[in-house]
């Protein structure tokens, strides 16, 4: 079947009304566009304790910070290339 990816997006309240909702609905509508559903097991987490950090995603443990809707294409584009 090929590469499986995981992606873990903070769902706190604070990633959350920093913008994550909307990045979560991109990543959504990335998914679906490109086919990669079968492919990337998306998860919302609870609170992971890094507010400062926020918001933020993990893609294959790799963590990028600070995510905004400009950014989130440009990053699934290079890391589920």
């Amino acid at each position: 079947m090929g590469q499986t990816y995981n992606i873990e997006i903070c769902l706190g309240s604070s990633c959350f009304s920093r913008g994550n909702r909307e990045v979560v609905q991109i990543i959504r509508d990335y998914l679906r566009k490109n086919h990669l559903d079968d492919k990337v097991v998306l998860r919302g987490a609870r609170c992971m304790n890094r507010c400062s950090d926020g918001p933020f995603v993990i893609i294959n443990d790799k963590t990028f910070t600070c995510i905004g809707v400009q950014d989130i294409e440009k990053i699934l584009e290079k890391e589920l290339a």
